[in-house]
């Protein structure tokens, strides 16, 4: 823990003399009346206190001391992080009131009513249920919505966008991908059209004219709905009166980017997150537990559990055959690799030998095949997608551009080369993008001979379960917390001693003694609570509003 340098050594500060320093502040831990834990949580929980740990750890007697003065560091930073992020959401709801959605109009009703595709699942009413008691309750939303890939969050955003409109709001969609963007507001344009409702589209590729005539139609409100990239949060967007915003894939969104469509409202919209990646309940009570969080956990009836199975690159011809049979059957195919040039250090198929290969066992005019990749022009790229997605192509050979906003219900066969390359959650939401029509669907991951035992772990998962927030639990074991949620996020949770895989069930008590302490105490105005109230405000660097709280 308390490494020397060459530095140090060349001033004396050896080992030895680190040792000499521990022991002398040791002796002087009688002294320190640091305790940022309340008696009564120390007791409860059967906790050393914070002088008792620190002996233990640099002077442990035994073994079990070591434990027992860990597990008072890792309580300890549990608790303050989940008393801190609990804090926050009070502040939160409490400072930024929102704007009462009170009506279920004309708009939700003659679509529910008349244009409603399917029957909602019960997830989805449940879902529903909470989005609109959120909306009423004068407070502002901040939800995060998660559900499976294919589990009808998309619909829930449109009935939420109807509920902004029978209000006399606007709402935003913002999306991470122009691919996603664009598919979101062809299914928004199609299912709002019966209703006489337009939309504005915004995105880097959008052309001068079209881009102004869509920024002077929000700005004066002659249009309610936005859908776009990250251009709807430049600054010369501007909305008459937005009420709504939702978040598509948010964990691929910066904070400061979020907050930027925060700020476009007179009061701060309604704010909705999505994502198709199922996060782990310790991750989101982690990462986002200022948020409220809903789940669709069940899939539209009728959908066929997608049969998976995993092949070694020796059986390619017979996967080829295989291939053959389902586009005869008047199936669509799709072939995903990992790279798009070859690389020297890595002995992987790259996207450019698989298109030659498959256009070798599949020539024309037989057989059409599409190829999309990230270095297309936005325009070839359409042109090919759109060219499978209305079935003129029977093989789509691409990279991982399709992981999200592709729906093309005929594809019925998704093959995975180099599978090992891909992470969990990847493999998951490639395969998420079949078994989306009647016909039985068929994910084949592709590998080498030789796998590292993580990349076994990750296959042998995706062939046995198809349960998203399973895979995610498997994932975050492999790849730890900081890898899952990305790091490069602004205000990611780093800790010190705990570990969210290892401590799950600490977690979940901290948060629970958290809740009860501010249910007790909001403002933690007594005495026994002032040293904890002291330390949580200096970790925040700003002054709690703690007036705000109750």
């Amino acid at each position: 823990v308390y490494s020397t340098t060459e530095k140090t050594n060349q001033k004396k500060l050896n080992s030895k003399a680190i040792v000499k320093v521990i022991q002398s502040n040791i002796s002087l831990l009688k002294e320190v009346q640091y305790e940022p834990l309340p008696n009564d949580i120390i007791q409860h929980n059967n906790l050393c206190t914070w002088a008792e740990a620190m002996r233990m750890l640099h002077q442990p007697q035994n073994i079990d001391e070591v434990e027992k003065g860990r597990h008072r560091l890792k309580y300890e930073e549990l608790f303050l992080l989940q008393l801190t992020l609990i804090l926050k959401k009070k502040i939160g709801q409490n400072t930024f009131k929102g704007n009462v959605f009170s009506a279920v109009g004309e708009y939700f009703n003659t679509y529910y009513q008349n244009h409603i595709p399917f029957e909602l699942t019960g997830a989805q009413k449940r879902v529903l249920k909470e989005i609109r008691k959120d909306l009423g309750s004068g407070l502002q939303m901040n939800r995060l919505l998660q559900g499976d890939v294919g589990s009808g969050k998309t619909m829930v955003a449109l009935l939420t966008i109807l509920l902004a409109l029978d209000n006399d709001f606007q709402a935003v969609m913002m999306a991470p991908t122009e691919i996603l963007a664009q598919q979101h507001a062809k299914f928004l344009s199609e299912s709002l059209e019966p209703l006489g409702i337009s939309i504005a589209f915004l995105s880097g590729s959008v052309k001068t004219a079209a881009r102004r005539h869509a920024m002077e139609s929000l700005a004066s409100g002659e249009i309610k709905v936005a859908i776009g990239t990250h251009a709807l949060i430049e600054d010369k967007v501007k909305f008459k009166n937005l009420g709504l915003a939702i978040i598509d894939e948010q964990h691929r969104f910066g904070v400061a980017q979020r907050a930027k469509l925060w700020k476009k409202g007179v009061k701060p919209p309604h704010v909705l997150v999505m994502t198709a990646t199922p996060i782990p309940r310790t991750l989101s009570m982690t990462y986002y537990g200022d948020l409220d969080v809903s789940v669709i956990d069940e899939l539209p009836p009728g959908r066929k559990p997608i049969t998976t199975v995993h092949k070694t690159d020796a059986n390619i011809d017979a996967v080829f055959g295989f291939i053959d049979k389902e586009i005869k059957l008047g199936r669509q195919i799709y072939m995903v690799y990992p790279l798009i040039e070859e690389s020297k250090k890595l002995d992987y198929k790259d996207l450019m030998d698989g298109y030659e290969s498959i256009s070798r066992r599949f020539p024309m005019p037989e057989y059409q095949v599409s190829i999309v990749h990230g270095q297309l022009k936005p325009d070839a790229k359409e042109y090919e997608m759109q060219r499978f997605v209305k079935g003129e192509t029977n093989i789509m050979v691409a990279t991982t551009v399709i992981e999200v906003g592709v729906n093309v219900p005929n594809a019925s066969v998704m093959v995975i080369a180099s599978a090992e390359r891909f992470g969990l959650s990847q493999l998951h939401q490639l395969r998420g993008r079949i078994g989306r029509g009647a016909a039985q669907s068929y994910c084949i991951l592709m590998t080498g001979d030789k796998l590292s035992q993580d990349a076994r772990t990750r296959i042998k998962t995706m062939t046995s379960t198809q349960d998203g927030f399973e895979i995610a639990e498997v994932d975050l074991k492999l790849r730890g917390p900081g890898d899952m949620m990305g790091t490069q996020q602004s205000g990611t949770v780093v800790l010190k001693v705990a570990d969210i895989v290892e401590d799950q069930l600490l977690l979940t008590h901290c948060r629970n003694d958290a809740i009860d302490l501010l249910e007790k105490d909001p403002e933690l105005k007594q005495q026994e609570h002032q040293y904890l109230k002291n330390t949580l405000t200096q970790s925040l660097r700003e002054k709690l509003s703690w007036s705000k709280i109750s």
